[in-house]
């Protein structure tokens, strides 16, 4: 993706993740949240299998693959859906922005990148030294060409 790209989609990923900071911290029940929500509407499995079209077992069988994370995203939404309820997920930083991991991954690549050819030539005596200003620059390097 050409750099003028790149830097519109981030921007654009960043301000459209905005209302999810706030999810991050919202802790997820113990039991999953289709089990959660529906109790609290007050639905019984079968209600839920038969906006489905499927049975009270397979209902149950939702609601404990997504309490152990093994449900995909179609058998959620249409869950939800069955709830009346709507499907929306997002995948974010788990500390800080968008902008914010891509500096400290590029940052992470040009240490490794900088620290072996800084070994290299010390193994010949030929160390260069001013190793964070190369670590920076080359940081902003690979932000740029990518």
């Amino acid at each position: 993706m050409k750099t003028e790209f790149r830097e519109l989609r981030l921007h654009q990923l960043t301000q459209a993740l905005v209302p999810f900071r706030d999810a991050e911290s919202a802790v997820r029940p113990s039991r999953g949240w289709l089990r959660a929500i529906r109790e609290s509407l007050g639905l019984t499995l079968e209600q839920v299998g038969r906006a489905m079209d499927r049975t009270r077992q397979d209902t149950l069988a939702f609601e404990r693959s997504e309490a152990e994370d093994r449900i995909t995203l179609k058998s959620l939404r249409r869950v939800a859906e069955a709830m009346g309820c709507e499907l929306v997920y997002a995948v974010i930083p788990k500390s800080g922005t968008l902008r914010e991991l891509a500096e400290r991954n590029a940052r992470q690549e040009a240490a490794q990148r900088v620290l072996a050819v800084e070994h290299s030539m010390a193994l010949e005596a030929q160390a260069a030294g001013d190793v964070d200003h190369r670590i920076e620059r080359e940081t902003r390097r690979i932000l740029k060409k990518s």
